[in-house]
């Protein structure tokens, strides 16, 4: 072990060269270490793989004293001490994971002055005497890791963060850096003021991630879509989070009979289970992960190339978080979401039945209308990402999917005036679902109390149904004419004058992709079901091909222990047994059979087809 920091260098550039091995600092990396050695405090948001971690470690082995970092995760703690150790830095953790022999070396360690860095969580700081402890230790400075968990606003909000303001009044000369990855301009602001930051300085480096390709798709039944995403990807580590236990239990087994090493990950499976399969993960090189958000934060693996969501995230924090796990290493990396109608209402419903406040609900219903707005934008997804965390981009970026497969779009620039004209006329504090309601005309006693019925705008909009609306000020809101403050409690009023100004008078072409009509969805929708009846009618119930389908599903889904709609769907084995196909190119068209299915099963399935045949 290094006997002490002091011993190194008050150089950061030595230190960073001889301890981590690198020969310069990254972007604003030396500005923050340079400034926190000099005994300045600070909020620091840097994307995930952009070395926030150097930004107080190195710092640590220039200053004298304890380095105290504050981490919400045991896994997390554990990472970086392990790593740290491999450099030779004297590092422990503090946590209840802990066994009592380690616990009590750990203390040992730190009641006589050896440790460089001890990370805790802010639970086990507050408790017992940890902080009068440190009261009476010279310390070099203290780390915020994940300081988005301070703010109401932030996505992964932590109560207990919050009591992290007694570091500024209990070591006033300390140095305290927060640091995250995550944090829109209201975050910001929240996270300084809290942590009584508001004279440190603020760096801030790019949220972008250029090699990170982000696409969306509208979701469609099944996972055919997933399995035809994945099919590109074999052999590589990736990320499919799921929003419930009981949808990874059944994507894993599904990714399993299709051939993949799949492993579920989830709050509901035992410590051992959930610790062998982070193992996995960590040791392996073409593991893929089928996981709740449980799974993640802080996880170091470099390699992962793809993090796919089979649902719509609660948040566009929580998203760029998640998809950050992608592409660590700079290599190309992709994030891949699948996307329905059928998210929200249940992600509102999440909300409204989360016990919380009301004021926390407005604010996480706010964040759910970030998320559509990006999931629903005719444009360029990152300039609309970045835009969240308060940064531009001047060009479209050419690597995601709204500039890669450019959509039919129609000129909506009558139906943005109406809308702000809307928004404009009814005060400008309502949110979108009233301006709807106004805009068609609703006869609801909450437009008669407000006398929104005598506006000129009352009922103007019968051109577009209520989901059309609702995505046109979505994609108002993701353009930025649109803005939804805190003060404002889910209501929204105009952005910037320069982008509201050509909109509302109509100086401006505006296109965008709207949803088609809800009858013409309704239609749509039924003409599908009746594809399917059709194909069920074709094909009667007790057909002896059907049958022996069945069967032989059956017995596969035994021998590898799922259930049998893993193997395949019921909606498949009706098309085989109507369509019959009797080649593996044949076998390769039917709805179902995707790549992967069609090596493990193709030539089974044509001797069950060519046996049935025979009778």
């Amino acid at each position: 072990m290094l006997s002490s920091p002091a011993a190194l260098s008050s150089d950061p550039l030595e230190v960073l060269q001889r301890v981590f091995g690198y020969a310069s600092f990254r972007g604003p990396q030396e500005a923050i270490v340079r400034h926190v050695i000099a005994g300045g405090s600070g909020l620091v948001l840097m994307p995930t793989g952009g070395g926030k971690s150097l930004c107080y470690q190195v710092p640590a082995l220039c200053r004298p004293g304890l380095a105290v970092v504050i981490s919400p995760l045991i896994a997390l703690m554990q990472d970086q001490v392990e790593a740290l150790q491999q450099l030779g830095i004297a590092a422990a953790a503090l946590h209840s994971g802990l066994e009592a022999e380690e616990n009590q070396r750990v203390w040992r360690q730190l009641n006589e002055g050896q440790l460089d860095l001890l990370y805790v969580s802010p639970e086990r700081l507050l408790s017992g005497d940890l902080l009068e402890r440190l009261g009476g230790a010279p310390l070099a400075l203290f780390a915020i890791d994940e300081a988005h968990c301070v703010s109401q606003w932030g996505h992964d909000f932590r109560p207990e963060y919050r009591q992290l303001d007694q570091l500024a009044q209990r070591f006033p000369h300390v140095p305290r850096l927060a640091l995250t990855a995550t944090a829109d301009p209201r975050t910001q602001a929240d996270i300084r003021e809290r942590l009584q930051l508001q004279q440190g300085e603020v760096f801030l480096a790019s949220f972008d991630r250029p090699n990170i390709r982000y696409l969306l798709r509208h979701k469609q039944s099944g996972n055919a879509q997933l399995l035809q995403f994945l099919a590109e990807h074999r052999g590589v580590s990736g990320i499919v989070y799921a929003r419930s236990r009981s949808r990874v239990d059944r994507v894993a087994a599904e990714l399993k009979a299709a051939g993949y090493d799949a492993i579920g990950y989830h709050a509901g499976m035992d410590a051992e289970a959930r610790r062998q399969a982070l193992q996995r993960f960590r040791l392996g090189s073409g593991v893929v992960v089928v996981a709740t958000i449980a799974f993640g934060m802080g996880i170091d693996k470099p390699d992962v190339r793809f993090v796919a969501h089979v649902d719509l995230p609660k948040s566009l924090e929580a998203y760029y978080q998640e998809t950050g796990r992608a592409g660590r290493d700079g290599l190309p990396a992709v994030a891949w979401m699948a996307h329905g109608a059928g998210d929200i209402p249940q992600l509102r419903r999440f909300i409204d039945d989360s016990g919380a406040s009301e004021e926390q609900k407005r604010i996480e219903h706010g964040k759910l209308e970030a998320l559509i707005a990006y999931s629903e934008a005719s444009g360029c997804r990152r300039q609309v990402l970045l835009r969240h965390f308060g940064e531009g981009l001047a060009k479209p970026c050419n690597n995601c999917d709204g500039c890669l497969e450019p959509q039919q779009r129609s000129d909506c620039r009558v139906a943005a005036q109406k809308a702000l004209s809307a928004v404009y006329r009814t005060g400008q504090r309502f949110g979108a679902a009233h301006v709807v309601d106004v805009l068609l005309g609703g006869n609801t006693e909450r437009i008669r109390t407000l006398g929104h019925d005598q506006l000129s705008v009352y009922g103007i909009g019968k051109e577009l149904d209520r989901g059309q609306w609702r995505a046109l000020l979505r994609q108002l809101v993701s353009l930025g004419a649109l803005v939804s403050p805190a003060d404002a409690k889910g209501g929204l009023c105009f952005g910037p004058p320069e982008l509201v100004q050509p909109l509302l008078k109509g100086e401006r072409d505006l296109e965008l992709v709207l949803p088609p009509p809800a009858k013409e969805q309704r239609r749509r929708s039924a003409g599908s079901a009746g594809s399917a009846v059709g194909a069920s009618a074709a094909v009667d119930a007790d057909d002896p091909l059907l049958a022996a389908l069945k069967t032989w599903r059956r017995e596969q889904a035994r021998d590898q222990g799922v259930p049998p709609y893993v193997v395949f769907h019921d909606r498949t084995l009706v098309e085989l047994a109507a369509v019959r196909p009797g080649s593996l190119s044949e076998l390769g068209s039917v709805s179902g059979i995707g790549t992967a299915k069609l090596e493990r099963y193709g030539t089974a399935l044509l001797e069950v087809l060519a046996a049935a045949g025979d009778r």
